[in-house]
């Protein structure tokens, strides 16, 4: 990251690109960008102002959802903290500060919003020349206020995303190479962040894991670069009848997840209905021959995530992995959904009736098994 004033030409650019309307579908890194932007918890502040009024006001303007915030009025304890460790963000009215915070050679540069001292234009070039970021008139008006700590946040949130995931491809692959979809490996760290984050805010969460019905055939009848070529085009059709919110992984040879943020049990079943109805009523093209390709589905859907429950990924991923293994014992091509509830931690059940009707599901204490057929 640059220590002048003002956001690195990388940090502006993802700026830019969130703010852009795409029909098309997030891939590679960017994707994983915005999966790692959401999920992270919210960056931590250092407030340090000498003016008493102006730091009752920012006070009240940096609550928890924005960050965790901290209040330290001394320069030299501030320094002291940021040698223990890094701080994103930091608010502040003091110019002196921020010259003493940009002069020292740490290999992370924070974000600094300086409240100038004057309402005028010289004094707002003072920090920007000190080496703030974004400078902020004494008098400013609640929402200005407002937008410009959530532009601290958004530049602290990339800037934090940005480090990690390119620390993380260093070590793995977060994309499937021949799918462009997700990892094994960037599912296995980051689904357990997303059910963090639900839990985190109250949030609802839906996980759903898939399998290409008899893809071995496909590689047996039509060879290996057919069965390539079916992969490719299943994990981007998938992604195209998502939202850009969710998220799809290859987690095994021709299985996948998808992962969908804030979306409750019966909103996810509608989705699994879409996918699996895209899937089989359009054929797909390998070595130039049309093959139809059906594939079967496995739903947890969570209408509320609650704050301390234990093993909560692992469990989602247990149930869906039930669901899954029931649609295919059961014929193939078909969705099978549980409701899952946190009370206890029975084995999830299948509902009986025939594949082809919609009952309504029976009260299970984890999560019922409701099963759509083709």
């Amino acid at each position: 990251m640059a220590k002048g004033g003002g956001h690195t030409t990388v940090i502006q650019r993802v700026l830019e690109l969130r703010a852009q309307k795409s029909a098309a579908p997030e891939e590679g890194t960017t994707a994983t960008i915005a999966v790692m932007v959401r999920v992270l918890p919210p960056p931590r502040a250092l407030l340090s102002f000498g003016d008493a009024a102006l730091l009752q006001q920012f006070e009240r303007h940096a609550t928890p959802d924005l960050f965790d915030a901290e209040v330290i009025g001394d320069k030299h304890e501030v320094l002291n903290r940021l040698d223990a460790q890094f701080w994103p963000v930091i608010v502040t009215d003091s110019l002196d500060l921020i010259r003493d915070v940009r002069s020292r050679p740490d290999a992370r540069a924070p974000f600094i919003l300086y409240v100038a001292e004057l309402d005028e234009s010289m004094e707002r070039e003072s920090g920007l020349l000190a080496g703030a970021d974004e400078c902020l008139a004494p008098r400013a008006s609640d929402r200005e206020i407002h937008a410009r700590l959530s532009t601290a946040r958004r530049v602290a949130e990339l800037e934090s995303a940005l480090r990690i995931t390119l620390e993380e491809n260093r070590k793995l692959s977060a994309t499937d190479e021949l799918t462009r979809t997700a990892s094994r490996r960037f599912f296995g760290k980051n689904f357990p962040r997303e059910v963090e984050r639900a839990a985190r805010y109250g949030r609802a969460l839906s996980l759903m894991l898939c399998d290409i019905d008899h893809f071995k055939q496909i590689n047996d009848t039509l060879g290996h670069p057919a069965g390539d070529q079916v992969l490719r085009q299943f994990g981007r059709r998938m992604q195209q009848m998502l939202r850009r919110v969710d998220w799809v992984a290859r987690i095994g040879g021709e299985e996948f997840a998808i992962v969908m943020p804030e979306t409750p049990y019966e909103s996810a079943l509608e989705v699994a209905r879409k996918l699996r109805a895209g899937i089989a009523q359009t054929a797909f093209k390998a070595e130039a021959k049309s093959v139809r390709v059906t594939a079967s589905f496995g739903l947890c859907g969570a209408d509320r995530i609650a704050a301390g429950e234990r093993r909560m990924a692992e469990r989602m991923l247990k149930i869906a992995d039930q669901a899954l293994y029931r649609s295919k014992s059961a014929g193939r091509d078909r969705v099978t959904a549980a409701s899952f509830r946190a009370e206890a931690e029975s084995p999830v059940r299948a509902a009986t009736q025939s594949p082809a009707t919609e009952p309504e599901p029976a009260r299970e204490p984890t999560g019922v098994i409701r099963r759509i057929g083709s």
